[in-house]
Formats: C-alpha cells, sequence, structure tokens
C-alpha cells in the first residue's frame, strides 16, 4: 500500500516552498513501523546531470589523450613532460571560472560536429615554460606574473593547435569530432562563454615540464556533450572498440602491409683492400670476391638478411631466384 504523508510532513513541504528553498529534503517513513530509510538530498538547483559511471568513462578518454599529448609535446619542446589525469567531475560553470587566476590561459575551442565551444585551460606558470622553450630557454619560465604579449599570443595558439591533435582519437569511440581553436584569452572575464549556472564536466589533469608544475582543465558544458551523453558509459565504450577492432584491424594492416615501401638488396659478394687501392681504381680494374659463380648469396630486406639466392636471367633482365629462407636463429 502506498505510504501517505502526515499533515506535518505536508506543512513542513509548503513551508520550504514558500521560504524560496531550492533544496528539499523528503524523508521516507517505513510503514513497518522500525524500519526507517534513511534522508536523500537533492537539490534542484544542481541536478545531477553527469554520473559517477559517466564520469569514470571520461577520464579513461583524457587518460589516453594525457599519453599521446606527452609523448608529442616531449618532442616538440624537446623536454620531459609528464600529464597525468586527477579527476573528473561535475561543476558549475561558475565554480570553474571563479577558480581562474588572472592572467590564464583560456582556449576556446569548437568541437564539430557538436555544437557550442569548450574550454581548455592551461597554468600560465606551464605557458610561460612553454615559450620560453620553443625559443630556446631552459623552460624555467619566469618569477613575477605578468599578462602575455602579442607574440607570445601567437605561439601559444600554434601550441594549443598542436594540443588538440591527439583529441580526436581519444573521442573515436565516442563521437567523430574535429576540434579547432576559435581564441586564446587570457583574462577569465572574456572566457564567459556560457550561463554562470550552466552545469560543467570539469576533466583535470596535472601537467609537469621539466621542472615547472601546473594543472590543464577541460570544461565541457553539459549543452555541448548532450547529444553523447549516452555513450558515455564504460560498457557501451569498450564495447565500440572491440567491434571496431574486429572489423577494421586486420584490414587497415593488410593495406599498410600493400602500401609499405621495403628495399631490398643483394649481395654478390664481398673483398677486403687497402684503401690506397681503392683510391686508385680504374675503370677495368678486377676485384676478386669471397664467392663463386654458382654461389648462394644473401638478399637483405632493409638491414635483415632474410634469403639466399642464386642469379640468373628473367624476361632479359637481371634477376635473383629465392633458394632457402633465413631463419631468425641462424
Amino acid at each position: 500500500m502506498a505510504e501517505v504523508l502526515s499533515q506535518s510532513e505536508i506543512d513542513e513541504l509548503l513551508r520550504s516552498i514558500s521560504d524560496g528553498g531550492a533544496s528539499l529534503e523528503v524523508e521516507e517513513t517505513s510503514s513497518r513501523g522500525k524500519g526507517e530509510k534513511p534522508t536523500i538530498p537533492y537539490d534542484f538547483a544542481r541536478p545531477q546531470k553527469v554520473n559517477k559511471e559517466q564520469q569514470r568513462t571520461l577520464e579513461i578518454m583524457y587518460d589516453a589523450y594525457c599519453r599521446s599529448l606527452s609523448s608529442f609535446l616531449s618532442g616538440y619542446l624537446r623536454a620531459s613532460v609528464n600529464i597525468e589525469v586527477i579527476s573528473a567531475e561535475q561543476v558549475a560553470f561558475n565554480e570553474f571560472s571563479n577558480a581562474l587566476t588572472n592572467p590564464c590561459i583560456l582556449s576556446i575551442v569548437e568541437l564539430p560536429p557538436l555544437k557550442g565551444s569548450i574550454i581548455l585551460e592551461l597554468s600560465a606558470n606551464i605557458g610561460y615554460a612553454v615559450i620560453d622553450r620553443i625559443l630556446g630557454g631552459p623552460g624555467t619560465g619566469i618569477k613575477q606574473i605578468r599578462d602575455f604579449s602579442e607574440i607570445e599570443k601567437i605561439l601559444l595558439e600554434r601550441v594549443v593547435a598542436h594540443m588538440l591533435g591527439p583529441l580526436p582519437e581519444a573521442w573515436e569511440n565516442v563521437k567523430e569530432i574535429r576540434p579547432r581553436l576559435s581564441r586564446i584569452e587570457t583574462n577569465p572575464q572574456f572566457g564567459q562563454i556560457i550561463p554562470p549556472t550552466e552545469t560543467t564536466a570539469l576533466i583535470t589533469m596535472s601537467v609537469k615540464v621539466g621542472a615547472v608544475e601546473g594543472l590543464m582543465n577541460f570544461c565541457l558544458p553539459i549543452p555541448v556533450i548532450e547529444p553523447v551523453l549516452d555513450r558515455l558509459y564504460t560498457k557501451y565504450w569498450f564495447a565500440t572498440a572491440r567491434d571496431d577492432d574486429d572489423h577494421d584491424y586486420k584490414e587497415d594492416v593488410q593495406e599498410k602491409l600493400e602500401t609499405a615501401d621495403v628495399a631490398i638488396s643483394a649481395v654478390v659478394g664481398r673483398t677486403n683492400i687497402m684503401v690506397s687501392d681503392f683510391v686508385n681504381l680504374t675503370i677495368g680494374d678486377v676485384l676478386i670476391l669471397d664467392s663463386y659463380t654458382d654461389s648462394d648469396f644473401e638478399i637483405r630486406v632493409g638491414p635483415l638478411k632474410k634469403f639466399y639466392a642464386k642469379a640468373g636471367i628473367s624476361r632479359g633482365r637481371n634477376a635473383v631466384q629465392i633458394t632457402k629462407l633465413i631463419q631468425r636463429e641462424e
């Protein structure tokens, strides 16, 4: 039988509504007497739009992105770069923006075909270190925080554009995206791309460039990623990855092998001569090799010795005929 609220509980609910309270707590009481269920709070002003499993999927996605980005930046900056995911959580946009310092590096990024923009935020000290490395410095950054010059902003735009390169691969099991840098702002006031109370998914990462440490954040407004929220589940994510692997892996490998260029060389024989004899070689001189006309000679694939063969002619052209496969242990 359904439970009925008492008059005192109805009065309490009406009193909460009349007071303008956004957060209501309803306690369910058991008709059995002793067993009482715990109070379940729910904030109507901040509904839970990204559950724990979806947050975990975002962590997995951006963990793969961090590995790719670390490898790229290490080569690009010629310095040790380590990037790791710290957390993925749901926050209001004003909580994210209020925590920003001035100056900061706010990259406004579009994710077509998804509608809207996201924010890639990078700590200012990391930005200074990156610029220092690009300009040939040790990458120690600067001691006194200041705003970025116009030249520094142009350098940052190029770096951020490269940093977006590994992002489609991290998203490939959820949605095929084409990230595009719209602009870079260094003042948080100019990075208000959505209403302050809008819900966002915030992925926080630790970044270490040489000896300089800082944070990097991806702020994903829910209206932007809402069309793919139902795909942000570990089960769906891994199932999609498995299906793609089964269908495409063999075809991709075969296609790459068929179009690969392989250098093949035939070693007819070898000999040793003095340097003085080598520099005085002329047309008509004869070099005595360590092989005979009927000897098998080596066929090399790149630097590796793979076959034995005999010389011959095929269709009027010099050719070799494979006589033996060289095993790895040989």
